[in-house]
């Protein structure tokens, strides 16, 4: 059976198994810089390198977040919640980019979890807003605080500017 990597983790719509927060690298790891393979084009690809980027935080963020049981989208889902209560899933579709029939089964879990309540929408009465329950405040400030951190971990490396210029410059790749 193939050994599971991090991008293999974020394809599976289920949450990490445990083989795939254990084989994420920890955040002080060296990357692997004698392999004698030359990767020299890829590496002046802005989607490589995001995506190499992003591999490296995800791998950190499934270790950190697996007590709490999230995977990225959720703890997503759960912040925009939080910030924006009373939030429709139209809106977190359009926020997050997610087709509606797959935010549609993280909603589900969600509730199931007794995360979120779903609340008739103050003018829309189609629609449904959605809000952390208590026992969802309370996950999502503790994940919120631990993602905080590792955030920190993940960019050690990098000055504080760097770091704001970093974020800047992505957003203005996939903002429209």
């Amino acid at each position: 059976m193939p050994e599971t990597t991090v991008a293999n983790t974020l394809r599976r719509p289920r949450a990490p198994r445990k083989t795939a927060v254990a084989a994420a690298a920890p955040p002080d790891a060296a990357p692997e810089t004698d392999s004698g393979i030359d990767a020299s084009y890829l590496e002046t690809l802005l989607g490589y390198n995001a995506r190499r980027a992003a591999l490296a935080v995800i791998g950190v963020f499934l270790q950190r977040m697996a007590p709490f049981g999230l995977r990225p989208v959720d703890f997503s889902v759960l912040t925009l919640i939080a910030h924006n209560p009373g939030i429709t899933s139209r809106q977190l579709c359009a926020a997050l980019d997610i087709l509606p029939p797959n935010l549609v089964g993280m909603i589900k879990s969600l509730d199931k979890r007794g995360l979120i309540e779903r609340r008739p929408h103050p003018t829309d009465r189609r629609a449904q807003g959605l809000h952390l329950s208590p026992a969802g405040k309370k996950l999502q400030k503790s994940a919120q605080a631990t993602a905080t951190r590792l955030e920190s971990d993940v960019a050690s490396r990098l000055s504080a500017d760097e770091l704001d210029t970093l974020k800047s410059l992505l957003r203005k790749v996939y903002t429209r």
